[in-house]
């Protein structure tokens, strides 16, 4: 079996986010229809401890992300994660577990929150995310 290629802006299986078919009480479903679960707030782990929380979530169609809030760990700096990064959420304990690892997070391009919507940024941090996960698959 081939593994699944990296791609940095979508989710890796839409219907992981609620876990059904169906709209879950806690899923938001914007005016197009389409189902996304609210995840800000919820304490997002690299695979190697805890990285900080989710300050703002996307659920754009080939365009979704996660911005973080590090907190003290890096200085207070924010991060825009990939919805691609992310591997797995779980619910009950509103955590959102992500394939790379604190230093690879770290390492990340600077988030700018003046340009991070733009084309050429969202295109420097897929390419660094995309490196990331051919260079150290999970």
């Amino acid at each position: 079996m081939q593994p699944t290629p990296f791609t940095p802006w979508s989710w890796r299986d839409p219907a992981s986010l609620s876990g059904t078919s169906q709209p879950a009480d806690s899923d938001v479903v914007d005016d197009a229809g389409r189902v996304g679960v609210d995840l800000v707030d919820y304490k997002v782990e690299a695979t190697d401890g805890h990285i900080g929380s989710i300050d703002r979530a996307s659920y754009d169609v080939g365009g979704a992300y996660l911005v973080v809030d590090t907190g003290p760990w890096i200085f207070g700096r924010k991060v825009l994660l990939p919805a691609g990064t992310v591997q797995n959420v779980d619910h009950n304990d509103r955590k959102v577990y992500v394939d790379r690892t604190k230093e690879q997070i770290k390492d990340s391009p600077e988030y700018d929150k003046e340009t991070f919507e733009s084309a050429s940024y969202r295109q420097q941090v897929g390419d660094y995310y995309t490196g990331s996960y051919r260079d150290y698959p999970h």
